[in-house]
């Protein structure tokens, strides 16, 4: 079920906003605001349990299994005095197993085919379906595991708080990946004041805006140069290419950004709190602060996962930092997908972070001319992108190559150009974090000010109003992440 769909916006969350409200104007008598949460996180854990089966009760059985291995292996290292280790590795292997089956044995079977000269679907194997999210949730629910058995985190006997951490439906799809930390005290107390229920709004029908007015708009073109780019890639020259790999850039950024306001949004209308998962990626002036910008939430696992585990930056043998390096970003490339492209993107990363760290960066830090970083710095992204978003290795490399041609094509801008799309690279382009400075000073004196705060509260209604009218219209509507 989709954030931007109508059985969403007009049936699930207005049902599930005003049963939870009603929940909290029930008199227990004594212990009242435990037992009221209680039933909150009762219900919650129920409407989230339907909205992930609503993409298909198969995926629900799976995740529920994640989440029986993970509770059930947090009970056992908490009383085991031998063998800890044993549980957590088998733990960690059946969480990575669960989601290599799922997610790369596709990969793999074609990979044999290929090599064997076969068709595919030569072995004759079925291929294994996609569950929506599963990456998220097996990384949210491997922290819990993890921290468990480093006992940085007490144990959660109850299997229904558990559950709820693992399902809750702001944030189960898409991020941002929660630890289980941040959020274990949220599951017992927390507010939900008027201020923070109207904020939540607010941040919802901002991140509803940016993904259907901004990124849906630009999918169509960049999906048009794509299809033509895998037909015949010569067909088109420089000015195409770069500006399909301009909109690919913002498209990307709009939609991922636009889902994680409206999990926080929502989040924060049921009490909860998430942490931020982007940060004006698209304003940083070196590849190092791009990744410290950019889906906040997964950097931050792999950095307190993977890379501070096998030594980080605290090693005597600068390679062993290079290695630990190139090991954090081919995993964060392998995670996004099952396609060889995801590999080569880590990779590419993975050598980009470590020049920077050689020497490079230290240069960038200096240079007084910050135009010039941040230009290094979006060519690189953008690049990175032309990998993320082709079929292949073969259509990317292609594509690259028609960045540089000096030949013109059968198409060009124009034809994949309406007037919608100039308005909505011109609207990705201001909101990118160009403004954010001016915006928060002007929000700040106005902060006060009644007409303003009234004007504020309009363009949201407006925005709302605008995004509902086009997702009934049967606008485009794609969603980049659930592939992840």
């Amino acid at each position: 079920m989709l954030f931007s769909s109508m059985i969403f916006l007009w049936i699930f969350l207005p049902a599930v906003l005003i049963i939870n409200s009603i929940i909290g104007f029930i008199p227990f008598g004594e212990d009242a605001q435990n037992k009221r949460i209680a039933l909150k996180n009762g219900f919650l854990l129920i409407a989230s349990l339907i909205f992930y089966a609503w993409g298909g009760i198969y995926y629900l059985f799976l995740m529920l299994a994640v989440i029986l291995i993970n509770y059930t292996a947090g009970i056992m290292i908490d009383r085991a005095d031998r063998g800890r280790k044993a549980l957590f590795v088998l733990a960690i292997c059946a969480n990575i197993g669960l989601l290599f089956y799922f997610k790369y044995y596709n990969l793999v079977i074609n990979t044999i085919e290929s090599i064997k000269g076969m068709d595919k679907g030569g072995l004759g194997l079925k291929e294994v379906v996609l569950p929506i999210g599963i990456s998220f949730y097996i990384f949210q629910a491997m922290s819990y595991t993890i921290d468990l058995y480093r006992k940085k985190t007490p144990v959660q006997r109850s299997i229904c708080k558990f559950a709820l951490y693992v399902a809750l439906f702001p944030q189960l799809i898409a991020g941002p990946i929660v630890i289980y930390n941040d959020i274990r005290e949220q599951i017992d107390r927390r507010t939900e004041a008027p201020e923070k229920f109207v904020s939540g709004i607010k941040r919802f029908c901002f991140g509803l805006a940016k993904k259907v007015i901004i990124a849906n708009i630009l999918a169509q073109a960049v999906d048009s140069i794509w299809e033509v780019a895998a037909d015949d890639p010569g067909k088109f020259g420089a000015g195409v290419a770069w500006f399909g790999m301009m909109a690919y850039t913002f498209q990307i950024f709009y939609d991922f950004s636009g889902y994680s306001d409206m999990a926080i949004g929502l989040g924060r209308m049921l009490g909860f709190d998430f942490k931020e998962n982007f940060n004006s990626p698209y304003m940083s002036m070196s590849v190092r602060e791009f990744w410290r910008r950019w889906h906040i939430s997964l950097s931050s696992w792999f950095r307190d996962y993977v890379y501070i585990p096998l030594g980080g930056s605290r090693t005597d043998a600068k390679w062993k930092i290079y290695r630990n390096l190139m090991v954090v970003f081919l995993l964060t490339g392998i995670w996004h997908g099952a396609n060889y492209t995801f590999f080569v993107w880590g990779l590419y990363y993975g050598v980009l972070i470590v020049i920077e760290r050689m020497g490079f960066g230290r240069l960038l830090d200096k240079n007084r001319f910050k135009l010039i970083n941040w230009l290094y710095t979006m060519v690189i992204v953008m690049v990175g992108w032309v990998f993320f978003r082709s079929d292949n290795i073969g259509q990317a490399v292609h594509y690259i190559g028609r960045l540089f041609a000096f030949t013109k094509g059968e198409y060009t801008v124009l034809n994949f150009m309406t007037m919608k799309t100039i308005i909505a690279f011109i609207a990705a382009i201001l909101c990118m974090g160009i403004l954010d400075k001016p915006v928060g000073a002007v929000s700040e004196r106005l902060k006060e000010n009644r007409a303003a705060y009234a004007a504020e509260y309009c363009v949201q209604m407006l925005l709302l109003i605008y995004c509902i009218i086009s997702i009934v219209s049967g606008s485009y509507n794609p969603f980049i992440y659930f592939q992840f």
